[in-house]
């Protein structure tokens, strides 16, 4: 999804990276190319300048200044500042979720047609079910055709139950029976799918605040389309000033978005990016962590996420096996494909690699 941007960004440093020392011309023609690779990426305007503002003030610095490589020291504060403008701080906690004192915790998921809510609520639930919790779907879209059967599918794909509407509901009902039903199957979080609205629906926008107000959620998570583009920042404010939101979804991280959603939307909301989606398969939703994100569009890569998806895909037994027959030359074609078979459960070849320095 970065890699237009990784990419114009990378002959930026190129440039600067062999200076012995950096002017504030040199600054300025460096920050200008950044500008436009931002706003080629969809970055909206106002964030760019902000975020511009802040690197020049401390390019031109003495922490510049004094650095033995001016160049790189102006790569790590983009960096710094990249990590900042997507919630910096957070890294290791962007998928930390509100907790209910008593279960269950009650998750509410709002966003636009074809954001992607219904598999992302399957994917959440799927996600909670291997933290060792006991997820419920809510089957509250009844707007799009189909939306119940596609969550009944989803949830059985990923052994969850899902509760469905009965004749006659309409969302508000669904949220509040949602609840009765968790306490009887004594589920540790709801998550309740709600049906995909304009932020300037008004008749919509005041059904889910009703669902809201009947179901009581812990956490509200907007589910923003990565493609989506500048006009991300309107949905965000928009479900922001007219629901109230608690944190962000991305989804399609895996498509030719050019990024600007995420770099955007947590800016002019305030609240963090928690979770993002990164292929079609249930298993494929990943915590944000800002700090990761920013080294790779830097191309610094991301190798603590690798680490964590070889980890949870590769079969420890059967690699130190592997090893063995490697060492005693068994090696055969059974055992390669294995090995293939395993790094393919990791996800596409293209993502693997972006994860390594230069990749």
């Amino acid at each position: 999804m970065f890699e237009s941007l990784a990419e114009r960004l990378d002959s930026v440093w190129k440039r600067l990276r062999g200076r012995g020392a950096l002017s504030e011309r040199d600054v300025d023609e460096a920050l200008r190319e950044v500008r436009l690779a931002l706003l080629e990426a969809d970055v909206n305007f106002r964030v760019v300048r902000d975020f511009l503002a802040k690197v020049r003030e401390r390019a031109i610095g003495d922490e510049v200044r004094r650095s033995l490589t001016p160049g790189q020291q102006v790569v790590k504060i983009v960096h710094d500042e990249l990590t900042a403008l997507m919630g910096g701080g957070q890294d290791g906690q962007g998928a930390r979720l509100a907790q209910a004192p008593q279960p269950p915790t009650v998750i509410l998921l709002c966003g636009l047609n074809g954001a992607g809510k219904t598999t992302t609520a399957a994917k959440l639930g799927l996600w909670l079910q291997r933290q060792g919790r006991k997820p419920l779907l809510v089957a509250a879209d009844l707007q799009r055709p189909a939306a119940v059967d596609q969550l009944k599918t989803l949830g059985r794909q990923a052994g969850i139950p899902v509760l469905g509407p009965e004749p006659g509901d309409i969302p508000p009902a669904v949220a509040a029976r949602a609840l009765a039903e968790a306490d009887r199957t004594a589920a540790t979080h709801v998550l309740v799918d709600t049906a995909g609205r304009l932020h300037i629906d008004e008749d919509l926008m005041a059904e889910i605040r009703e669902v809201k107000a009947r179901c009581r959620p812990h956490e509200v998570l907007l589910v923003v389309d990565a493609m989506t583009g500048q006009d991300a920042v309107n949905v965000a404010t928009g479900f922001a000033d007219g629901l109230g939101i608690d944190g962000i979804v991305l989804t399609k991280l895996d498509g030719d978005a050019r990024g600007g959603a995420a770099l955007s939307a947590r800016a002019v909301t305030g609240k963090p990016i928690k979770f993002v989606t990164t292929s079609e398969r249930l298993d494929g939703l990943e915590p944000f962590h800002p700090e990761r994100i920013a080294s790779r569009i830097l191309g610094m890569g991301d190798v603590l996420s690798l680490i964590e998806r070889a980890s949870a895909e590769v079969d420890a037994t059967a690699a130190r096996q592997m090893q063995e027959r490697l060492k005693k030359q068994t090696f055969g074609l059974d055992d390669f494909l294995q090995q293939m078979q395993q790094v393919r459960r990791m996800g596409p070849l293209d993502q693997i690699l972006g994860m390594l320095p230069g990749g």
